[in-house]
């Protein structure tokens, strides 16, 4: 398994983690409540702080691992990561649009943030699994 393999997997399941204890985490502290009254704004920070901190950090375990040379990416590593991008961005533009509509009507701001959060997390999960699709069944690129 290549370099970039593994920080594709490593962003997938670091997202989809730290969402599940975010969410873990709001929905205990609301139990009958309703969600909108819980401090969600710290929930939300150190959930994106602590993916963002463990991805860097497993990343790094993996480039210490990694043999010599084995970092190196080619020109299939980059249009591979180029088209996981390109599909994974797709889900900030739903997101960003999903938010600015949520606004428009007057939501919660509640509501707003997690729309973007949520749009961020299936970004990285989608994105990733292109990635994985891409290495694991080969890409040609168009």
């Amino acid at each position: 398994m290549s370099f970039e393999e593994k920080r594709a997997w490593t962003m997938g399941l670091v997202a989809v983690a730290a969402y599940a204890v975010y969410l873990s985490l709001l929905l205990s502290r609301a139990g009958d409540g309703p969600l909108t009254e819980v401090a969600y704004v710290p929930l939300l920070l150190w959930s994106v702080g602590g993916s963002t901190g463990a991805t860097i950090a497993v990343t790094i375990a993996l480039g210490i691992a990694s043999p010599r040379g084995g970092r190196r990416t080619d020109q299939r590593d980059r249009e591979i990561s180029r088209f996981g991008e390109h599909i994974g961005q797709s889900f900030v533009a739903i997101g960003a649009i999903a938010a600015l509509l949520m606004a428009m009507a007057d939501w919660d701001r509640f509501w707003i943030a997690n729309a973007v959060y949520l749009a961020f997390v299936l970004s990285a999960v989608l994105g990733s699994a292109a990635r994985i699709a891409a290495y694991r069944s080969g890409f040609q690129p168009w």
